[in-house]
């Protein structure tokens, strides 16, 4: 078994669950460490939650120490209400919690996703907020920064998602038909996602690396 812990912020939604349940079923970490608003349900030795308040992180400052930290965390701007709350949970979270556990100075990789056409010039919002937290944590001078940019994704989820349901019945049909550079726009499974993020955190890069739906594929085959 490895020597490594792991810390996994976003364990309860679609990539997240499926990370958790990867590095579980693996034994390249010690200890999988989890920040979380309340209890994910999840139970196993190597499991260790750390609940507390978003708004509050410095409290648990200490508690994230970990070589590898998968930021898993995000929104829609349906279920944030706000724009005020969408920039609260998809860049300043994601950008705090990059800032403590680096404090702690045991941080290795940091991998976190964000989204295709993210860009903080970007005239649509979400992109506009995904680039500025891409180029923000670029300026925290990580040692390994590991940024994944999804297309549309598909799995199972609580809530209901309207284009989600559409790509699940026209994904599979029209794939066949898309070649090169389109192929990068279509949907891609949460569980690829979480697959490539693993894959990725066991090898030793050091730098800022960015993927595309059509890398986070192949990644996840590896």
């Amino acid at each position: 078994m490895g020597d490594k812990t792991a810390l996994i912020i976003g364990a309860t939604g679609l990539i997240g669950k499926e990370l958790t349940q990867q590095l579980l079923a693996t034994d390249d970490y010690t200890q999988i460490k989890i920040l979380t608003r309340r209890s994910t349900g999840f139970e196993n030795e190597r499991i260790s939650e750390i609940i507390v308040d978003f708004d509050d992180l410095t409290s648990v400052e200490a508690e994230m120490a970990a070589e590898d930290v998968f930021c898993c965390i995000g929104t829609t701007m349906k279920k944030a209400g706000s724009k005020e709350q969408f920039i609260k949970i998809d860049y300043d979270y994601p950008m705090e919690i990059a800032r403590l556990a680096k404090a702690c100075g045991k941080l290795q990789k940091y991998l976190v996703v964000t989204a295709i056409g993210a860009n903080p010039e970007s005239a649509i919002f979400y992109n506009e907020v995904k680039g500025k937290l891409e180029h923000d944590l670029k300026a925290l001078d990580l040692e390994s920064l590991y940024i994944f940019r999804p297309s549309l994704l598909l799995g199972g989820r609580k809530e209901f998602r309207f284009w989600e349901s559409v790509a699940k019945v026209f994904s599979a049909a029209l794939s066949f038909f898309l070649i090169g550079s389109e192929k990068k726009i279509w949907a891609i499974e949460g569980k690829q996602v979480a697959m490539a993020m693993y894959n990725i955190a066991q090898k030793d890069q050091v730098g800022t690396f960015y993927y595309e739906p059509a890398q986070i594929r192949e990644l996840a085959k590896s």
